[in-house]
């Protein structure tokens, strides 16, 4: 069998409600704050549900320097580009590139990658038919008569799911292996995952993994508060009192790079990929198995793939959505993966929102900085938890984690569960 080669993670980058950068976001985590604030998107005061963990106060221009490009891409790009270009300047790949000749640079850019996932549930990008559909009072000749003056021509860019996937890829030059994908909540993880793979099998030298979106939009939060799946007004991880989860939005990258280009440059490293897993439990769209069977897949496959034990492990931050079904599957499939003695694990959802296709990418990203700072940070609105799963070990509290290495946790509708597994750098 042949040794896949070693992952280095150079580079990370994010955005959501609790800041623009992983240092805000982390301080936000640490200190016990949460993102969540009214609906300021629309007026929600006749909404059933009126908050989200929005990001709040922030420019466009802010996040895309460039305005003549606002006009062609939707609200979740900007956070998409944004996330994607931190991780890339953070790596210092960029200065790196401004070192080598210019054949060296030619062929740098060609073995460069980028690989972005999304959710692909946003519904604004319709709301501009709705006026004429009232004024068409059904008739589809009318509507199709006065559809070109009534709508902005820019819509069909505006909507492109690969916007992100173009324009990073543009402003930095990557010309190498790339893909979008569009699998709701497991988008993002399932980029990162892809990346790997790229790497591992010679396709690329470097590829930046972005996770990107933004539903925090009237028809979204009406469908799924109608599901029964949004809190209106705490987020509790695994707590017995937990109601449901709350929209965020955002963007969260990585920078993965093959382990012995990264060192040859003398990167700084934020750890290593070791592994992932992904499966689906088949049931349906928001069914959930109610053993946990999904989750306990996805992680035993992620620690085959890293090749190393459940022991190995030294903390867990799990999807944590906050919904009464997903919080018990999951605890179920941890302590089943685990043998019933998991180490620490968390959830940053409370903190920043539920961020979809972002979420599981942010989640990586903290990830590695909780190793880094060797705490597992602890859960600042759980009270109690459910006495279905008592012995889940998480903690209002920080904990200490066992080892250098974090398992993730992501989930999805159609049954979607995914697992990585990262190591933090040696200091």
């Amino acid at each position: 069998m042949s040794i896949s080669p070693r992952i280095a993670l150079t580079g990370s980058g994010a955005v959501c409600g609790a800041g623009m950068t992983v240092e805000k976001i982390w301080a936000a985590v640490i200190g016990g704050q949460s993102a969540v604030t009214p609906i300021t998107l629309w007026d929600a005061e006749r909404w059933p549900v009126k908050i989200t963990a929005g990001v709040n106060g922030v420019k466009n221009q802010e996040l895309v320097e460039d305005r003549k490009l606002h006009k062609s891409i939707s609200r979740t790009d900007l956070f998409g580009i944004y996330a994607g270009g931190e991780a890339i300047k953070s790596s210092g790949i960029p200065t790196h590139r401004e070192t080598l000749d210019a054949a060296a640079v030619s062929l740098f850019n060609d073995r460069s990658g980028l690989v972005v996932g999304s959710g692909g549930g946003a519904y604004s990008s319709n709301y501009e038919y709705l006026p004429l559909m009232t004024e068409s009072g059904g008739d589809m000749r009318k509507f199709g008569a006065a559809l070109g003056s009534a709508v902005n021509p820019m819509w069909l860019l505006k909507n492109l799911p690969n916007n992100v996937l173009c324009h990073v890829g543009i402003r930095h030059m990557f010309k190498g292996t790339n893909a979008c994908i569009t699998n709701q909540c497991a988008g993002g993880v399932l980029a990162v995952a892809e990346a790997a793979e790229s790497l591992r099998t010679d396709e690329a030298d470097r590829i930046a993994a972005v996770g990107h979106d933004t539903l925090i939009e009237p028809e979204a939060v009406l469908g799924y508060h109608k599901l029964g799946l949004l809190s209106t007004d705490v987020l509790r991880p695994f707590d017995r009192e937990r109601t449901g989860t709350i929209f965020g939005e955002g963007g969260a990258a990585v920078m993965l790079e093959k382990f012995d280009d990264a060192q040859a440059r003398g990167a700084v490293m934020l750890g290593e990929f070791l592994g992932h897993g992904c499966v689906t439990e088949a049931t349906g769209v928001v069914d959930l198995r109610p053993d946990g069977d999904g989750p306990a897949r996805a992680i035993a496959l992620a620690l085959a793939d890293a090749r190393i034990t459940a022991a190995d492990v030294g903390m867990i931050v799990a999807h944590g959505n906050g919904t009464r079904a997903s919080d018990a599957s999951e605890a179920k499939g941890i302590l089943r993966a685990f043998g019933g003695n998991p180490p620490p694990v968390t959830a940053f959802k409370w903190c920043v929102g539920h961020l979809f296709a972002a979420s599981g990418v942010l989640d990586l990203v903290l990830a590695l900085e909780a190793l880094r700072q060797g705490i597992v940070p602890g859960i600042a609105t759980l009270d109690a938890v459910d006495a279905e799963f008592s012995t889940l070990p998480v903690s209002r509290d920080p904990q200490k984690p066992r080892s250098d290495i974090a398992l993730v946790i992501c989930r999805g509708f159609g049954g979607m569960n995914v697992a990585l597994i990262v190591r933090a750098a040696k200091a």
